[in-house]
């Protein structure tokens, strides 16, 4: 089971980690600029000033980066035992497309949270804490699928990982809610 779970993180760490550094980027000063560029669809924000451009760049990058780096890493024994796939073989293109898709992911979510009038940065369980893991994933499919069981296992704990982290931003006082 555990290594299970190793699996599953390892797989899943550029699409996590784009998630999570679009989220921190809010520290970085430069893009700080709506998406949707304060436009409106049918009267309601797009996607809201919290989803920048320097959040989604910022967190591709991040992806990507962590993608190159676990491609860099799988010649050492340790993380070839936790990959899913050939990482030499494997497409840079994945990689930009599973921290491409929790950007998406996010995006999505954030269209839709403005349609039923819930606010920005107000929980919307599950769709906050999934959101990611089902794009990145539907995305990177057009590379490679890990199977139904990894799959699962990412958005699982996917779900958790965001749980626990949106507790710790809200104790160290970065975010105004828990979930």
């Amino acid at each position: 089971m555990f290594n299970f779970i190793l699996k599953c993180l390892w797989f899943f760490a550029p699409a996590g980690l784009a998630n999570m550094f679009a989220f921190l980027s809010k520290y970085i000063r430069i893009l700080k600029v709506p998406i949707d560029f304060g436009k409106s669809f049918r009267g309601k924000r797009i996607f809201g000033d919290n989803k920048t451009w320097r959040g989604a760049f910022f967190g591709i990058l991040v992806g990507f980066l962590v993608f190159l780096l676990q491609k860099y890493l799988y010649q050492f024994n340790f993380f070839h035992k936790l990959s899913l796939f050939d990482y030499p073989k494997m497409s840079w293109l994945f990689g930009l497309l599973l921290s491409s898709g929790a950007i998406i992911g996010d995006l999505i979510k954030s269209f839709f949270k403005r349609r039923v009038n819930i606010a920005p940065g107000q929980s919307w369980i599950p769709f906050d804490q999934i959101d990611y893991t089902i794009t990145a994933t539907a995305l990177g499919l057009f590379i490679f699928f890990p199977g139904w069981s990894i799959a699962a296992g990412v958005v699982v704990i996917g779900f958790l990982l965001h749980i626990l982290f949106n507790l710790a931003s809200y104790i160290l006082k970065m975010k105004r809610s828990k979930l």
